[in-house]
């Protein structure tokens, strides 16, 4: 038996679907402008040596980018290296263990992820400015060796608000877990340590992977957080566009926004490629 998908079914999907990416095709469109001023499209760039990918090449040759970039890239890979290992393991000691305070560490997962960012912001800024002007003190460092904000920093930010995630997403995928097959394994002569290699991370590393994308985007794209705990040195993308917009805007800032969109889309693919692999 057929069914006739309604006309207006397809006109509203047609509908939030623009809703959703017509602003992004903009950009990209926005990103070939050849005015300056970015506020109207007055046709294609047409600059040598570069032509349409005029404001792409002078993207490349801008040395603030290239720095910002290679500073968000390596916040994002460090900070999404490190909670994604401690989100799975405490994923892991929540879904299997019970001990005191089990229901408040549960609880407090949940509060990076609801509070504001400017809030989170603010009170690890207060935490870095308190424990390192204590330091310095301590022990009474000199100027040049003090402890201050910089890539450091705003990599154990990152750190502290993708654990929450992490952890989440990989509980749902420990949800309903069957132990047997891991008991299956020590009974063949496996040890905890093998089991867990050979077994269980194999059977979870769909969670894992989603954790992992999910703390990578989230530090590629987070600006209010990096704003607060940034230093000389440290300027991200974000950062660095933001600085942008409170001058002139220019295609400049469309065409970085599309490379931004091309690497984010790169990963998810590469996200789920990994994911198929997986299971």
């Amino acid at each position: 038996m057929t069914h006739r998908r309604s006309p207006w079914l397809r006109l509203f999907t047609l509908l939030v679907y623009a809703f959703l990416y017509a602003p992004i095709v903009v950009l990209i469109v926005f990103a070939f402008n050849s005015s300056r001023t970015n506020i109207t499209f007055e046709g294609i760039v047409n600059q040598e040596p570069c032509g349409p990918f005029y404001w792409f090449c002078k993207l490349l040759s801008n040395r603030d980018v290239v720095d910002a970039a290679r500073n968000t890239l390596t916040i994002a890979t460090v900070s999404t290296l490190v909670s994604t290992v401690i989100g799975t393991m405490a994923a892991l000691a929540l879904q299997r263990f019970s001990f005191r305070l089990k229901a408040f560490t549960e609880l407090s997962l949940y509060v990076p992820i609801i509070i504001p960012e400017i809030v989170m912001g603010i009170s690890i800024l207060v935490l870095f400015n308190q424990v390192f002007n204590w330091i310095n003190t301590t022990l009474a460092l000199a100027p040049d060796n003090r402890l201050s904000l910089g890539l450091g920093t705003v990599i154990i930010a990152h750190i502290a608000f993708s654990i929450p995630f992490v952890v989440l997403v990989v509980r749902a995928r420990l949800h309903g877990f069957d132990k047997s097959v891991e008991e299956a394994a020590m009974d063949l002569g496996a040890n905890e340590w093998v089991t867990f290699w050979r077994v269980t991370l194999p059977l979870i590393m769909p969670g894992v992977l989603s954790g992992a994308l999910l703390a990578f985007t989230l530090s590629l794209d987070d600006f209010i957080i990096t704003f607060f705990t940034t230093g000389p040195g440290a300027t991200t993308l974000p950062i660095y566009v933001y600085g942008l917009l409170r001058r002139i805007i220019t295609p400049e800032v469309n065409a970085l926004s599309t490379v931004w969109i091309l690497i984010v889309l790169v990963a998810l693919l590469i996200s789920q490629r990994l994911q198929r692999r997986s299971t």
